[in-house]
């Protein structure tokens, strides 16, 4: 069985394809492809049954991805999970076939279950590949989008201007899956690490010649205060992208002054739409503009909707939130300039108080720019008098007084803030502030 895109990456021949602990050519790697093949034959692993792929990020997972997309087999991507959260998601996807591949072994196991949602019938009606991606899930159970294989790639236009891009997001997200094919589809090298920390990354980029870093503010922000900057050599970066998640107005300026030659864009995608072509306002400036190639946009009550052409079929476990028009309601409040978009923040997290609407990117942006905060995570806390007050945790470069840090930052805030975005209440802790996607968690009020 073969697959367009198979046939592109075969005119690359010699070029880099993917750096990890070695470089792997389009030659290796379609040869790898050509491996897993065989492995799916002996296995009877058959177009349209549901296929779980399982494993850290590698060249080989990588190639299994391309021969299980080649099968037209709709394919789940998982990480390594807890025990708890995997069997949720099997149990959600109705696994049929399981495949565990770490990078030098796969062990492919059959569940005995038949897969038999509507949206696989879909699927399977048009004899396309398809991909379940899941939501993080950090308020209840997480969701199951079902994409079209097809339709994301065909998102990939014809090859240009290949670049060397570091794949920070794994398999089992849109932006991962978008890191890799997108770059392979333009002959380009994915570079990927097994430890995603400052120095490991940035160290990366450096032995590596990157030129494109897609990742998160919060991620970003660890850059920042680890120093990792300073002890490597970042000549090749050209370009910083970010996503998934608000970035504070300070720590964007901050990273302009320790990389005045690298350009800044946002960038914003959703696992339910794929990954939007966006133009930042300016390298310091939180306005975007979405692309309308494929996708369209409208806002209703300061929500924004998306109509994408490579839209999900539905979610396997919840109603699809799309209207009448084909618009998916992102549940991500913007304001509007003209035709630029501020992204405030998801409906869900917006702190109510007393009638009048906090957005914890705002306030953890001022707080950000008090002395000794390393990270800081703004979410509401019920009161019998105002709904909610603003609670404000953080975690310090350096110990010190509870006390002391809480006054420094409701003056701060007092001073650049209205009196009901002012903390109430300022906590410290040293546990982490982000989910293993690097991703901001809070509490939802």
């Amino acid at each position: 069985m073969h697959h367009p895109f198979l046939d592109r990456l075969a005119g690359f021949e010699d070029a880099e394809a993917i750096v990890f602990d070695g470089t792997t050519t389009y030659r290796e790697l379609l040869d790898r492809v050509a491996d897993w093949q065989d492995l799916l034959d002996r296995h009877d692993v058959a177009p349209g049954q549901v296929v779980t792929l399982e494993g850290p990020y590698s060249p080989d997972l990588c190639a299994g991805l391309l021969a299980l997309i080649a099968r037209d087999v709709i394919v789940v991507p998982l990480t390594v999970l807890p025990a708890d959260k995997r069997a949720e998601f099997l149990d959600v996807c109705a696994a049929e076939v399981l495949i565990a591949a770490d990078g030098t072994s796969r062990v492919v196991t059959r569940t005995g279950k038949v897969a038999d949602h509507e949206l696989y019938r879909r699927l399977r009606a048009v004899g396309a590949p398809g991909l379940v991606l899941f939501s993080s899930g950090t308020s209840g159970r997480s969701k199951a989008s079902v994409l079209d294989f097809d339709k994301v790639i065909a998102r990939y236009g014809e090859p240009t201007k290949p670049r060397r891009i570091l794949s920070f997001l794994s398999l089992d997200h849109i932006g991962g899956v978008n890191t890799l094919l997108a770059t392979l589809s333009q002959g380009g090298t994915v570079v990927t690490v097994a430890e995603r920390t400052p120095d490991a990354v940035l160290a990366a980029v450096a032995a590596h010649d990157v030129q494109v870093l897609p990742t998160t503010p919060t991620f970003l922000n660890m850059v920042l205060i680890s120093g990792a900057a300073d002890r490597h050599r970042l000549d090749s970066l050209q370009l910083i992208t970010y996503g998934t998640e608000p970035m504070p107005l300070t720590t964007l300026r901050r990273l302009k002054e320790v990389f005045p030659q690298i350009r800044f864009k946002q960038t914003y995608g959703l696992s339910e739409l794929g990954i939007l072509p966006t133009r930042s306002r300016g390298d310091d400036s939180l306005w975007v503009k979405l692309g309308a190639a494929g996708f369209e946009h409208k806002v209703v009550d300061n929500v924004l909707w998306i109509r994408s052409e490579m839209a999900m079929l539905g979610y396997l476990n919840a109603p699809a939130p799309f209207d009448d028009e084909g618009f998916f309601n992102t549940q991500d409040v913007v304001e509007t300039d003209g035709e630029w978009v501020r992204i405030l923040g998801r409906r869900s997290e917006i702190i109510n108080v007393g009638g009048e609407k906090v957005y914890p990117s705002e306030v953890e942006s001022v707080i950000l720019d008090v002395p000794n905060v390393a990270e800081v995570t703004v979410s509401g806390k019920p009161s019998p008098v105002t709904g909610n007050v603003v609670v404000a945790t953080v975690k310090l470069v350096a110990a010190e007084d509870q006390r002391l840090v809480g006054r420094r930052v409701r003056e701060e805030c007092a001073r650049r803030l209205e009196a009901f975005k002012v903390p109430a209440v300022v906590t410290v802790s040293a546990a982490e502030h982000h989910s293993d996607r690097f991703k901001k968690t809070r509490k939802v009020s």
